[in-house]
Formats: structure tokens, sequence, C-alpha cells
């Protein structure tokens, strides 16, 4: 009995270990704020090609924790994607996978005021569970917007 008792402590006690270090390793709204100011920046002085390609890489400076850099045109359509490329090129307009049309939402962001946030619902990285997420988007000298993401 006392074993049991033993085992069951040291699962529970791991498995908290490991959401603390899950939270630990996750960005905060102003991090992602911050990264999304830093895209438009490299966008207005590297240009577009260079910038997207920085912002794929893997070890550079647009990839921290659960932030990475995404970018999209004033119609929708997916410019550049650090995390999913295969989604380059499409149109997310429609896109209403878990209840927000959040791409639209974007789209009005950027053109309504040039700069926002935008909240909507999103798959938690590691689980099945959606969880409230709100992505920061800001309008770059090229004439679209890239945005970056954090869990609230």
């Amino acid at each position: 009995m006392t074993k049991t008792l033993f085992t069951a402590a040291a699962a529970a006690l791991l498995g908290a270990s490991m959401t603390v270090a899950l939270a630990d390793d996750m960005a905060t709204p102003d991090e992602a704020k911050a990264m999304s100011e830093q895209a438009r920046a490299g966008v207005n002085e590297m240009g577009r090609e260079k910038a997207f390609v920085a912002f794929a890489a893997d070890d550079g400076e647009y990839k921290m924790k659960d932030l990475y850099v995404f970018c999209m045109d004033q119609e929708g359509v997916m410019l550049s994607h650090a995390m999913k490329p295969e989604l380059v090129g499409k149109n997310l307009l429609d896109f209403n996978e878990y209840g927000d049309k959040l791409f639209a939402n974007m789209v009005t962001v950027s053109k309504d005021s040039g700069e926002g946030w935008v909240d909507y619902k999103w798959p938690y990285p590691g689980s099945d569970e959606i969880r409230e997420k709100t992505s920061y988007v800001l309008n770059n000298d090229e004439g679209f917007f890239c945005g970056v993401g954090a869990y609230k």
C-alpha cells in the first residue's frame, strides 16, 4: 500500500513539474507583440524574401519558446508561415476550424488600424485541448502584415 501511494505521489509530482516546465516554455502576449514589431522591422529593413527566410530559420531570432512569425496579404493569402509552410499561397479568409474566423479578423484589423490584437481559439501544443490565443498583427512597408501569437 505504501509503495502504491509513493508511486501515485511521484507520478502526480512528475505530471505537475511537466506542466510547469511547459508553461515556462510558453511565451507571453507581450513577448508576441515584441516579436511582431521585430518582424515588421525585419521586413522593412531586409525586404520580403530575406525576411521570410529569416522567419523560417530554426536557429534565428524569430523563433522563441512557442513563438513564430506568419505573414498574410490583405486578401487573406498566407505569404509566409515559419511552422506550416504548406499554408503558403492558400487563402484562409474562410478558415473557421475552432469557432473563429481568425484570419479574416486579422485582415480586418490590418485594414482598419494597421496593427492590433486578434483573439481566437487554437489547439494547445502537445494536446488536443483548444485554448484562448491572441496574435498581434502589424502592417509593414511592403503592404502586408505579419503576426505573432501567444496563449492567454
